[in-house]
C-alpha cells in the first residue's frame, strides 16, 4: 500500500480551514492524529478522501508551506475584535463559483451589444441617503408606496427581488453550497456579498438565513450596485461593520424600505400599542424584524431594547423553521440558487445555438433531462 509525505502543517492547516473538530475527523479517519504529529503518513486514497472532507484543493496538500487564501472582494464584518481568520472554503467557493457566472454574462451581454448600466456607481456614500433610495425606487419602477401596496411583506419581498432583476442585475439566493445539502451557509459568517459590474452586478443573498433578514440584506446590496462597491458582509443584528460604506448602505437600505419621515409620523401611535413593531411592519409592508431595526436606526428606541427584540424573534424564528418538513419545490428552488435572470440567459443562448449544452450544464450545475425540465419550467415552453 503506497502512502505519502505530506507536511503535517498543511493537515492541520485544512482541518482548521474546514472548521471540523479533530474528533469528528477522526471518525472517519482514525490516524489523522498521527498524521499531524508526523508519525505516520496516509495512502493517497486517503489524502483524496481527506480534501474532499475538508474541502480542500487536492493538490494543496503536497504544498510546502499552507497557501495564504483571500477572498477576491473585502469582507466586513460587525464584529472587529474578533481574531481574524482566512475566508471560509464554503464562502470562497461560493464567491468563486458566482464570478464565474458573472464574467460569462458580463462577456455575453457584451456581445450582444448590451450597454453599460447607467446607475452602477452612480452614488456616493457622502451623497443623502433619501435621494439614493429615491433613485433605486425610480430606476427599479417601484412608487413611494410599493410595499403598501403588496398583500404581505413577503409579497414585497418577492417583488422587490423581481424588480431587481429585470433592471439587469443577477440576484442569486442560496443557503448551502451549489446543490450540496451537507454544506450548509454559515449566517454568521456572511449574510450576502455583492459583485460590483457595470454590466452584470450580482447579488448573493445567504438564504440559510430567515427570510426577514433577508429582505434586509438585499436591500443593503442594492445600495451597493449603486455606490459601485463589491463587498462580503455578515451584517450581525442587521448593523453595519465599523466602514463608512458599509454604513452609507445601511442608511440607503432602511430608507429604500421605511422613509425616515413617514416613519416617525405613525410612530406618535404606534408607540402606544402593546406591539409597536407589528405596528410598523403592517403600514409598510416589511418583517416586523426590519420595522424594529428601523425604528433603532431612527434613536426611536435604545439598543438594548431591539437586541432584546431581536434575540427572541431569532429563536422563535429558527423554532419555526425547525418545525417546518416540506423541502419546497425543487425546480423553483434551483431558479433562486442560480437566480432567474443569470439561468433564463443561459439557457435561451444554449436554445439558440449560441452557447454548447455542455457548457451551460456547468454554469448552472444542472445536466440532461433536469436541465431541460428546469428550462421548460422556467421559460413556460420546451425547447424547439
Amino acid at each position: 500500500m503506497t502512502r505519502v509525505a505530506i507536511n503535517a502543517e498543511i493537515l492541520l492547516w485544512a482541518r482548521e480551514r474546514s472548521g471540523l473538530p479533530l474528533e469528528t475527523l477522526e471518525r472517519r479517519f482514525p490516524k489523522v492524529r498521527q498524521w499531524e504529529e508526523g508519525t505516520c503518513q496516509p495512502t493517497l486514497n486517503q489524502v483524496e478522501d481527506l480534501a474532499r472532507t475538508t474541502h480542500t484543493p487536492f493538490g494543496y496538500f503536497f504544498l510546502a508551506t499552507p497557501p495564504e487564501e483571500q477572498l477576491p472582494i473585502p469582507h466586513l464584518r460587525t464584529v472587529e475584535d474578533e481574531r481574524l481568520q482566512g475566508p471560509s472554503p464554503d464562502l470562497l467557493e461560493t464567491v468563486q463559483v458566482m464570478q464565474q457566472r458573472q464574467v460569462w454574462m458580463r462577456d455575453f451581454l457584451i456581445e450582444q451589444g448590451q450597454p453599460a448600466l447607467h446607475y452602477m456607481g452612480s452614488a456616493r456614500i457622502t451623497d443623502n441617503s433619501i435621494d439614493v433610495a429615491n433613485n433605486i425606487r425610480n430606476t427599479l419602477g417601484l412608487g413611494s408606496a410599493w410595499a403598501a401596496e403588496r398583500p404581505t411583506w413577503s409579497d414585497a419581498l418577492r417583488d422587490l427581488q423581481v424588480a431587481i432583476e429585470e433592471a439587469g442585475i443577477l440576484v442569486v439566493a442560496n443557503g448551502i453550497v451549489g446543490n450540496n445539502t451537507h454544506r450548509k451557509l454559515n449566517v454568521e459568517k456572511f449574510r450576502g456579498f455583492v459583485l460590483a459590474d457595470e454590466y452584470a452586478p450580482l447579488i448573493f443573498v445567504n438564504a440559510a438565513d430567515g427570510k426577514a433578514a433577508q429582505m434586509f440584506t438585499l436591500a443593503h446590496e442594492i445600495a451597493h450596485v449603486w455606490l459601485g462597491s463589491s463587498a462580503a458582509f455578515d451584517l450581525r443584528e442587521l448593523l453595519p461593520a465599523n466602514d463608512v460604506t458599509e454604513q452609507a448602505c445601511n442608511r440607503i437600505a432602511a430608507e429604500l424600505l421605511i422613509p425616515e419621515n413617514e416613519l416617525r409620523n405613525i410612530w406618535v401611535t404606534a408607540a402606544r400599542d402593546d406591539e409597536p413593531y407589528q405596528t410598523v411592519a403592517r403600514h409598510f409592508k416589511v418583517s416586523v424584524l426590519v420595522a424594529a431595526r428601523r425604528t433603532l436606526d431612527l434613536a426611536l428606541i435604545r439598543r438594548t431594547e431591539f437586541l432584546d427584540f431581536y434575540t427572541a424573534y431569532q429563536e422563535d424564528e429558527r423554532r419555526r423553521r425547525g418545525q417546518s418538513s416540506s423541502g419546497g419545490d425543487f425546480y423553483a428552488t434551483q431558479a433562486l440558487r442560480i437566480g432567474r435572470r443569470f439561468a433564463g440567459t443561459v439557457i435561451q443562448a444554449a436554445r439558440e445555438g449560441k452557447l454548447l449544452y455542455n457548457e451551460a450544464y456547468k454554469l448552472t450545475g444542472l445536466h440532461g433531462k433536469i436541465f431541460e425540465e428546469f428550462a421548460t419550467k422556467l421559460l413556460g415552453k420546451p425547447a424547439a
